[in-house]
């Protein structure tokens, strides 16, 4: 209770706040290319079942990969600074506000890669709801360069990213507390900030 109550104050005031910058990104995303200002993909939400999570469009509309790489030709001018400052994902809080995110959790990933999961690991996991940061979104926040060094990213991703994911995953929500929810939002403002 303590947790839901922390999230939906927070997720309120960012809102709040933050409204002038989330309607200045909108508009520049918007007047880029003509696109929509938001992405939505379904995700896995607690106990598996689907939610629409929401960014900023960073991307053209176009088909491709799940998973992006920083070279990967789709990204906007706009959408490079988006997701190399990590305000794509500010969106999110309206996510945390109606329940089917928290601001700490393993992250939501899609379906798809879900099923991958070995399935007690998937049950855990799932057991939570899904965060806007978790210790693996600060460790791994990076990630599109890293992806963008194979040959075969979505590959990769599978085989070497997630498994290592879902271990942290699975560490977080085995060990997780309020205070430790705390000192991880600490972590990921210093990490968007440093780079």
């Amino acid at each position: 209770m303590t947790k839901r109550v922390f999230d939906v104050a927070v997720a309120a005031v960012a809102l709040l706040l933050c409204s002038p910058l989330l309607l200045l990104i909108a508009l520049a995303v918007r007047l880029e290319d003509g696109g929509p200002a938001l992405f939505r993909q379904e995700r896995a939400g607690r106990h598996g079942r689907p939610f629409r999570i929401h960014k900023f469009r960073t991307m053209r509309v176009a088909p491709g990969a799940a998973v992006t790489s920083d070279n990967d030709d789709r990204i906007t001018r706009v959408g490079r600074f988006l997701r190399g400052s990590k305000l794509d994902e500010l969106p999110q809080f309206y996510d945390v506000l109606v329940g089917h995110m928290s601001l700490v959790g393993p992250r939501p990933e899609v379906r798809r890669y879900v099923a991958s999961w070995p399935p007690p690991a998937r049950r855990r996991i799932l057991s939570v709801r899904p965060g806007i940061t978790d210790p693996a979104a600060i460790t791994y926040r990076n990630e599109s360069a890293e992806l963008a060094a194979v040959a075969r990213p979505e590959e990769y991703y599978l085989s070497v990213v997630l498994p290592r994911k879902v271990e942290m995953y699975l560490r977080y929500v085995e060990t997780r507390s309020f205070l430790g929810d705390l000192r991880i939002l600490v972590h990921t403002v210093r990490a968007v900030l440093i780079r």
